[in-house]
């Protein structure tokens, strides 16, 4: 397993749970930083408690109880839906330790764990076939490779592992950049709802600026708060992210202490968020992809965590089923179910996602939906069902029956 963040962790921890052998390489060590919102909808909620993550408050989580818009002239704070699949709040949490929790989880149920490990790429046979990966450990960066049956990549957004196999990133997929900061904001680090703006206003001279902004508390004195712009925006790489950050801020209360340096918690850090299957296939020649590996962000509202963790799950369920079969032909065709699943699970999804980002990286397109979609409360809760992915499979009211038959007849990415 290479990669120890919430899908590496995840796949770890399910397939130790199955008495697999498993080991967990990581470059770092932990706690260590990541760049994240650090806000976890109902969907990351479940494979939380599907890895046994006592979430309650007690044990340091905040809760929120949805999602609060904010755009058009329009304040709507909109409840996460009563489902029988999914809980009905979501969390914040800092990777400074979430990610470190998720790795001891993965420990405690029998993978092993190497932090400091620097995976260089993977070992393949004669047959250009994934049998190990190589590295480098130690102050004096020592070589040395370790075998396995099968080679888990959730090595992120670099996708070292999947390039070593010829596995580029398709140009046709969504992508997005989003950049984050820590501000101390008494004001605004406790909130009962996850803070989504749909139009940035420029504090100069109050343009509208591109992309989408977020204020998530995280209860302890201090809020994330960051932007994200999708490939689709014509301001997509020509922006400087960190000024057009520090410039929406300038526009916010005085008393939420986001306007200047004095309370800011840090840099002003950037990441990719690569979405809708942008790295494909998921299975090849003994090498399985999680996570931003293999692009699976979704493209409706930019998170990654659950699909990460969603996918390190069916990972392992699969590597189980598969390593008990044979070498060969037959094991094989147990690992291209993984691929398979996931194009069933999300691929007409992540096609409707494609047509989301295409439609809101028009401006026109996005203020006349904000204008006219805003004021009214029951095609949001439709909205954010929808972008948030949570609907009941089976059973469900009817905008799950509608999303639900969208996606199916959604040709899969």
């Amino acid at each position: 397993m290479v990669g120890a963040g919430p899908g590496g962790s995840a796949a770890a921890y399910h397939m130790a749970r199955h008495g697999l052998r498993v080991l967990l390489l990581e470059k770092t060590e932990f706690p260590r930083e990541k760049v994240c919102g650090d806000g976890l909808t109902p969907r990351a909620v479940r494979q939380l408690v599907r890895m046994g993550v006592d979430t309650s408050e007690k044990a340091g989580w905040l809760h929120n109880r949805g999602l609060r818009v904010i755009g058009g002239g329009v304040r709507l704070e909109l409840d996460w839906p009563d489902l029988a699949s999914f809980p009905n709040y979501g969390l914040v949490r800092t990777r400074l330790d979430f990610d470190d929790m998720l790795a001891k989880r993965a420990v405690e149920a029998g993978a092993l764990l190497r932090t400091g490990v620097n995976v260089t790429g993977p070992v393949l046979d004669d047959e250009g076939r994934a049998i190990g990966v190589s590295a480098k450990v130690g102050p004096g960066k020592e070589p040395i490779e370790y075998r396995a049956p099968l080679v888990i990549a959730a090595d992120g957004v670099s996708g070292k592992m999947p390039l070593a196999m010829g596995l580029a990133k398709r140009d046709d997929r969504p992508i997005g950049v989003a950049v984050r900061r820590y501000y101390q904001s008494p004001v605004r680090a406790e909130d009962d709802y996850l803070e989504s703006w749909l139009e940035l206003r420029s504090a100069a001279d109050g343009h509208l600026l591109p992309g989408y902004g977020w204020i998530f508390g995280l209860g302890d004195g201090r809020v994330n708060v960051g932007l994200g712009i999708l490939n689709s925006s014509d301001a997509f790489g020509k922006t400087n992210y960190r000024s057009l950050l520090t410039d929406w801020l300038a526009g916010t209360p005085e008393e939420w202490g986001m306007r200047g340096e004095e309370n800011a918690d840090g840099p002003i850090l950037g990441a990719a968020l690569p979405m809708g299957f942008n790295r494909v296939p998921h299975y090849t020649r003994g090498m399985m992809l999680v996570g931003d590996s293999g692009g699976m962000v979704n493209p409706m509202n930019g998170e990654g965590i659950a699909y990460a963790m969603e996918s390190g799950e069916l990972a392992a369920e699969v590597a189980v089923q598969a390593l008990a079969r044979p070498a060969g032909a037959d094991r094989e065709r147990a690992l291209r179910a993984y691929p398979a699943e996931l194009s069933l699970r999300f691929g007409g999804y992540y096609r409707l996602g494609g047509v989301f980002v295409k439609l809101i990286g028009n401006p026109q397109i996005m203020r006349l939906a904000t204008k006219h979609g805003m004021p009214h409360p029951t095609l949001m809760r439709f909205v954010l069902k929808l972008l948030a992915n949570l609907t009941d499979p089976r059973g469900g009211d009817a905008m799950d029956r509608i999303i639900n038959g969208l996606t199916k007849v959604a040709p899969a990415v």
